[in-house]
């Protein structure tokens, strides 16, 4: 999601207190393995792996202070209480204020500290991380900052989108990718590469291309960045960062987009066999504003439903939504809003295959108005809103259960079938 933006069930709720009255000790027995995919779906230590999560871009960023670690920590542990199990957030802070990375292959080891302690921090909890390592947007530096490093340095850059194609900017961008991925942890004395509490790495957040609408030049960096990092670190998951745009390699399906194109194509991008599995955003907010809140949910529905069955006859990988959100200025809405999206995913993954779960948009600590991009989520100022997510939680640990038993059934009905 891009901060320049505009716009940041009683049942559950009675959940959701229960939840809260628990005693929130750190799940350390969570990250004893890694995740990984057999068969389009996630699996850890080999039992089905369903989950709900969230965004919280602002971790790094906030914990380079150590004065302000009470706040990342705060909403881990809030996160962990209400049964959320995987977090999105940057790795990435290119130039300008609080940076991680000041210039090409120059980090500020404050920042970078901050970081160390956003995943020891995630483990104490039993939160798994998904860590992206660069911006399609302008905010904490993205693709345009490293078109004008290296227009600094003397390269002629005819735009931004050169990003995905200029030899100067793919390799500022692959010693960020080595920095981040051979990181030793100052508290764990772990190399990230090394580190189960990260989950998987992702490309770019929302990446575009106004250069090329085919989706063709996205493919090729994404080709070449996915082997790269895999030749790094084959132990991790990684995931491009899409927004599931739509583009030529089925040209029916452009009609799902909403009114327009972006430069990405769902199927080709996530067709590469070093992406292991594949994400959608989605904001009807923007996309498709003007709608009414019935229209939205409608488009909502579809939206994913699509890309649903694009991953499970297509791809043949797990899909999970990576963002989403409903602004926060109409309580009511955002809380109807978010129990229709969390019953799509729900019902989705109960029919099998490749929908693994969500990540909303996005959790905040109190006290950081600053952050507010107009989708905050403070669990205990919003006690509905933690309700339902708290009660998709649940929902989604239980059917994740539910199908290792069926499994765990099957395959004893079949032993017994074969020894007779």
């Amino acid at each position: 999601m891009s901060f320049t933006r505009t716009v940041c069930i009683s049942g559950l709720l009675l959940l959701f207190l229960a939840l809260a009255c628990e005693a929130r000790v750190p799940r350390n027995n969570a990250n004893l393995g890694f995740v990984t995919v057999k068969d389009s779906h996630f699996e850890f230590n080999g039992s089905p792996f369903l989950f709900n999560g969230f965004n919280s871009y602002w971790l790094m960023h906030v914990a380079a202070e150590p004065s302000e670690r009470y706040k990342v920590t705060n909403v881990l542990k809030d996160a962990s209480g209400a049964g959320l199990s995987v977090c999105r957030t940057w790795a990435f802070s290119d130039g300008g204020y609080g940076a991680l990375q000041i210039s090409p292959g120059v980090y500020d080891e404050r920042v970078f500290q901050g970081l160390d302690f956003v995943i020891s921090e995630a483990k104490k909890y039993g939160v798994r991380l998904i860590l992206s390592f660069v911006n399609q947007w302008n905010d904490f530096g993205g693709k345009a900052q490293y078109v004008q490093w290296a227009r600094n340095a003397g390269a002629y850059i005819n735009g931004d989108d050169d990003f995905y194609t200029h030899p100067i900017l793919k390799e500022y961008y692959k010693n960020h990718i080595k920095k981040i991925i051979t990181r030793v942890n100052t508290i764990s004395g772990v190399a990230y590469r090394d580190d189960p509490t990260i989950m998987a790495w992702e490309l770019m957040n929302e990446p575009r291309d106004q250069a090329d609408y085919s989706g063709k030049t996205v493919n090729a960096w994404v080709q070449e960045m996915a082997s790269f990092v895999k030749s790094l670190d084959n132990k991790h998951l990684l995931e491009v960062g899409m927004e599931g745009f739509y583009g030529d390699s089925i040209p029916e399906r452009k009609q799902v987009n909403p009114g327009y194109q972006v430069g990405t194509d769902f199927i080709s991008n996530h067709l590469i066999n070093e992406i292991d599995f594949a994400t959608i955003h989605a904001y009807t907010d923007q996309w498709i504003s003007g709608q009414s809140d019935d229209a939205q949910l409608a488009w909502m529905e579809r939206w994913i439903t699509s890309h649903w069955q694009d991953a499970r006859t297509i791809l043949k990988k797990p899909l999970v939504l990576a963002e989403f959100g409903k602004s926060s200025r109409g309580q009511g809405s955002r809380d109807i809003f978010m129990s229709s999206v969390y019953r799509n995913v729900y019902n989705l993954a109960k029919e099998g295959g490749t929908m693994a779960g969500s990540l909303v948009w996005q959790l905040m600590a109190q006290g950081m108005d600053n952050y507010d991009d107009g989708y905050c989520i403070v669990l205990g100022q919003n006690p509905s809103t933690a309700g339902i997510i708290s009660g998709q939680s649940h929902a989604m640990t239980t059917l994740a259960h539910l199908v290792h038993s069926s499994l765990v059934h099957s395959s004893s009905q079949s032993h017994r079938v074969i020894k007779a």
